[in-house]
């Protein structure tokens, strides 16, 4: 099966490479055609055409991944999945792109999240051989798991998350996807796109 997946990261973002790797652990013989465009602005405007390339590039289906909380979010704006997903069918709709097979993934609020309901995965990375972490209790995210991953970081190893270096590093100690799917319906859903 050959796969699209549109992004609103860079080409080394941390949503691109953490999505790639999960999908390649659900369904090793998966072929992935990516395309990042940088922000969310970016990818509302321009995911239609990007998405009627994909498709006469063969692939079979297309997921369309953002954070409802981008990281550079403005604090007043309050965003909206519901207007966030009608501005993307309006892009989809005028670049001609009436395929079933695209699915609209918004992880809520922010990538990170999913990484806070594997406490295995999360001490691993935390862990030195001389200062083992054990954590217990799923830490709250809230509205900006990141910040509460940076916290965890500080507390544990003295320095801060960086998404570019440590979201794929979690990742890659994640084996167990039901835990997370069973509390974190964005993560379920870009599952079941997979398969």
């Amino acid at each position: 099966m050959k796969i699209g997946m549109i992004f609103e990261c860079g080409p080394q973002g941390a949503d691109k490479k953490v999505c790639e790797r999960f999908a390649r652990q659900i369904k090793p013989d998966i072929q992935i055609i990516s395309v990042t465009l940088d922000n969310k602005p970016n990818l509302i405007t321009n995911c239609g055409k990007v998405a009627a390339q994909l498709i006469k590039q063969g692939c079979d289906r297309i997921l369309i991944v953002w954070d409802l909380y981008p990281a550079w979010r403005e604090k007043k704006q309050k965003p909206c999945r519901k207007e966030d997903r009608q501005a993307i069918q309006n892009t989809l709709a005028n670049a001609g792109v009436t395929s079933a097979n695209v699915y609209l993934i918004c992880i809520e609020p922010e990538l990170e999240e999913w990484f806070l309901y594997d406490l295995t995965a999360l001490s691993s990375v935390l862990s030195t051989t001389a200062h083992p972490v054990t954590i217990r209790k799923s830490p709250n995210g809230g509205t900006n798991p990141k910040k509460t991953l940076t916290k965890l970081f500080e507390e544990n190893t003295g320095k801060k998350y960086n998404d570019l270096i440590h979201a794929d590093i979690i990742a890659k100690n994640i084996s167990k996807f039901e835990k997370i799917a069973k509390k974190c319906p964005s993560f379920e859903r870009f599952v079941q796109k997979i398969t």
